[in-house]
């Protein structure tokens, strides 16, 4: 049989551990990424999973460069940073659809987020 004192050291080390994955766990990622839908066209979304901010990124050839660029897009119009909640990132299934929808997943409260003229990322005014 083991010693108190290592039976104490154990359950101490594993509430320790125990506490530390969940901290981890809450500080994880601020944000969420994802892919339009429309099949042929390389622009990935962001989200602040608190505030709901949105902008987004694609990939972008320069000319003479052998290498490419990332271009992004700051949040525009109704995409800027929001009332403090839980919001994530829905695409739809149609592949031709080149924005995504940002749900408040405490609300229930949905709008649909897009790339305008290739200077911001705008959404739609939040619906139910």
């Amino acid at each position: 049989m083991r010693p108190a004192r290592f039976r104490f050291f154990s359950r101490a080390a594993l509430a320790a551990v125990a506490v530390l994955s969940s901290v981890a766990a809450l500080a994880g990622g601020n944000y969420e990424f994802l892919a339009a839908p429309q099949v042929n066209l390389n622009l990935v979304f962001r989200v602040n999973r608190v505030n709901g901010e949105v902008g987004a990124c694609h990939f972008g050839l320069q000319k003479g460069a052998a290498i490419g660029v990332t271009l992004c897009y700051p949040p525009g119009e109704g995409a800027k940073a929001g009332a403090e909640s839980d919001y994530s990132l829905v695409a739809s299934h149609h592949t031709g659809e080149s924005g995504v929808f940002r749900v408040d997943l405490r609300t229930g409260e949905m709008a649909v987020c897009y790339l305008l003229a290739a200077k911001s990322v705008v959404c739609t005014p939040p619906a139910k």
